[in-house]
């Protein structure tokens, strides 16, 4: 399999590659309005993209709050470890800056991957951008 690597970057640096991204997954396969999945976040959050092999295959961000969000795989690399690569990178960056906190808002079919990783589902399900997502919580 081909090595996965991550790497931090911003949006400035890479609008354009997390912006193609996360089109691909959220607005084109899961229909979720460009103005919703584009927001005022992205500015300041800190984002990862993941290569497979050199090529391009997901994102993700984390705000400095600790809310991880806008976790995306392109459909050819799902199932293939991009995903659990993307959450620690994220995970680990902010445990750096000292957190000891991460929270998330999960579509309801991710929840068992989360916990994998020791979130926790909290309250209800909920309806984002017509998708029913939990939210979840991790801490030391």
């Amino acid at each position: 399999m081909p090595r996965i690597r991550v790497d931090l970057t911003n949006l400035e640096t890479h609008r354009e590659s997390i912006y193609r991204i996360r089109k691909l997954v959220f607005i084109d396969e899961q229909a979720v309005p460009e103005d919703i999945e584009m927001d005022e976040h992205d500015a300041t959050a800190r984002h990862v993209l993941a290569y497979v092999g050199g090529e391009l295959a997901g994102t993700g961000r984390i705000t400095a709050d600790g809310r991880i969000g806008r976790m995306a795989v392109l459909a050819a690399y799902r199932g293939q470890g991009v995903g659990r690569e993307i959450l620690l990178s994220l995970m680990e960056s902010d445990k750096r800056s000292g957190a000891s906190r991460l929270c998330l808002s999960a579509q309801c079919h991710a929840i068992a991957f989360y916990e994998k990783f020791g979130f926790v589902a909290e309250g209800p399900v909920y309806q984002e951008a017509g998708i029913d997502h939990r939210w979840m919580e991790w801490s030391e």
